[in-house]
């Protein structure tokens, strides 16, 4: 009998508290799909729930992982829209990526083109969409605008800025001085936020401020954010994940620090971005959006950075790559099972 095997998460704590187990098949319930897994991502969501500082996570013990790539293995009865042998990318909303088979809703896969690698599709999935919707449906930006991207080297922000380099944008991009030429190389002026002060040194070459400010870490980085946008900019939001791996509290001090800073009288508007819920209540954006980054990866007009490739039992050591914050770009698990 085939077995498959998933990562679980057990408890909150450091990398130990993720578990590799071995169970039966899954099989897809009515209008589901099982799909074999062939790569799945690695996000800083899924350490913050590993640690327990992600209120959006689902009751333990479950398996992390938003985004996959993958073949379809079965169909579940009444399902269409999708045939055996497809191969696929998608956002699960739900989490579970982090599996040989995984058994999802048809409607949030997207077909792949079939020359495309695995982990490039897996890396584009959730860091590319999350870039797109901040910089095309909240930030607005267009052709010549400037932009301030915090983690400039991590895989939303490489997504960023290769996004805005489309774009022509002039991008600040704040990085540790070993990641600098990744910054450099996809158009971004790198700052060094270990030695220096990166609203200094915006308002020192803009004395306006940029057109906008991309921060995932919220709290008084959100705050000096928000100065060093112009009046009538934008500061995009994509976590409250702070020094210590996020949090309920974090994560409402920074709902209630929005709120009062978009009452300040002076056209600065401060938005969040969270693509899992984008994309559960906009399927038409969520499938275009994607089918249109995925012919972008296949013109070569995007290129993920892949910092490791790690196979799927190996997740704690994938893990702790993100934590310490050692690569560049994506961390990938490499999930495919030996075909039987």
């Amino acid at each position: 009998m085939r077995q498959n095997t998933r990562i679980l998460i057990g408890g909150h704590g450091n990398t130990d508290v993720l578990r590799t187990i071995e169970e039966p098949m899954p099989e897809p319930k009515p209008g589901q799909v099982r799909v074999r897994v062939l790569a799945a991502g690695v996000g800083y969501s899924d350490v913050m729930a590993q640690r327990g500082g992600y209120p959006l996570a689902p009751r333990m013990p479950f398996t992390p992982g938003y985004d996959f790539a993958g073949i379809v293995d079965q169909l579940g009865e009444g399902t269409t829209g999708v045939i055996k042998g497809q191969y696929v990318a998608a956002l699960n909303p739900e989490f579970g990526s982090y599996a040989e088979y995984v058994c999802v809703r048809p409607e949030i896969l997207v077909p792949v083109p079939e020359n495309l690698d695995p982990a490039e599709v897996a890396s584009l999935v959730l860091n590319y969409l999350t870039a797109h919707c901040m910089l095309h449906r909240k930030a607005m930006l267009v052709e010549g605008q400037t932009a301030l991207v915090h983690a400039a080297a991590g895989g939303v922000g490489t997504a960023l800025l290769q996004l805005g380099q489309l774009l022509n944008l002039k991008m600040y991009g704040t990085a540790s001085s070993g990641k600098h030429a990744t910054v450099r190389e996809f158009g971004g002026i790198p700052i060094d936020y270990q030695k220096e002060d990166f609203l200094a040194k915006i308002l020192s070459e803009i004395p306006g401020g940029v057109d906008a400010a991309f921060d995932p870490f919220g709290g008084s980085n959100l705050r000096r954010s928000y100065r060093a946008v112009k009046k009538g900019g934008s500061v995009v939001c994509y976590g409250f994940a702070g020094d210590n791996f996020g949090g309920l509290g974090p994560m409402i001090s920074g709902v209630i620090q929005m709120y009062f800073l978009n009452m300040w009288p002076d056209g600065k508007r401060v938005r969040l971005c969270a693509v899992p819920g984008e994309a559960k209540k906009d399927n038409v954006w969520y499938q275009e959006t994607l089918g249109g980054l995925l012919k972008m990866l296949c013109a070569r007009t995007i290129r993920p950075v892949i910092g490791a490739r790690v196979p799927l039992i190996e997740a704690r050591r994938a893990h702790k790559m993100v934590e310490q914050g050692s690569v560049v770009g994506k961390v990938v698990l490499l999930c495919s099972p030996q075909d039987s």
